[in-house]
């Protein structure tokens, strides 16, 4: 049933884009759109940035230190983790953060939710030279893991998680 009503969605969108749109809208940007709308039905959001990906990480790392109750768990570089065995990869790299108080709620309610956390943005560069931060939407987890009447703690996350990615693609 989601499957169907996320196909009607998309077919309903890109015909009102379509038609409202014919000369305006290059291809590329409608394979964009479809782009950002498969990735909040598959549970994560993205957001461009006008920075590389190594200022693009940069700035996230910065932002994360600078928050007292967020710490850095692991960080990831995918591009050199690929060269190791010989093999390429654009570039991308991944950071897991956490705030134990905020996380550990989430893990009563639905213990599997400690798959996926802690939190994670992923910093990444496309074919086409542009660079992304994305990062799981709480409310997909929410739904993921069976998570009931945590929806303050999930809105403070989703608000952080917003607020972290747009910072770091802007350069602040």
């Amino acid at each position: 049933m989601k499957k169907l009503l996320f196909l009607f969605t998309i077919a309903v969108t890109l015909m009102i884009a379509g038609c409202a749109n014919t000369s305006k809208q290059s291809e590329q940007d409608r394979m964009n759109e479809e782009e950002k709308m498969t990735s909040m039905e598959a549970g994560f959001t993205t957001v461009e940035s006008q920075n590389s990906v190594d200022d693009t990480y940069q700035n996230l790392v910065q932002a994360i230190e600078s928050k007292k109750a967020i710490s850095i768990i692991a960080e990831l570089n995918h591009t050199e983790n690929a060269a190791s065995v010989d093999m390429d990869l654009r570039p991308t790299r991944i950071l897991m953060f956490g705030n134990p108080k905020l996380g550990t709620p989430l893990m009563q309610a639905g213990q599997t939710a400690g798959l996926d956390l802690p939190q994670k943005m992923l910093v990444y560069e496309n074919a086409e030279g542009e660079v992304f931060i994305a990062y799981n939407d709480p409310a997909y987890l929410a739904e993921r893991h069976n998570i009931e009447g945590q929806k303050k703690v999930l809105n403070k996350i989703s608000g952080a998680l917003e607020k972290l990615a747009e910072g770091a693609a802007a350069g602040e």
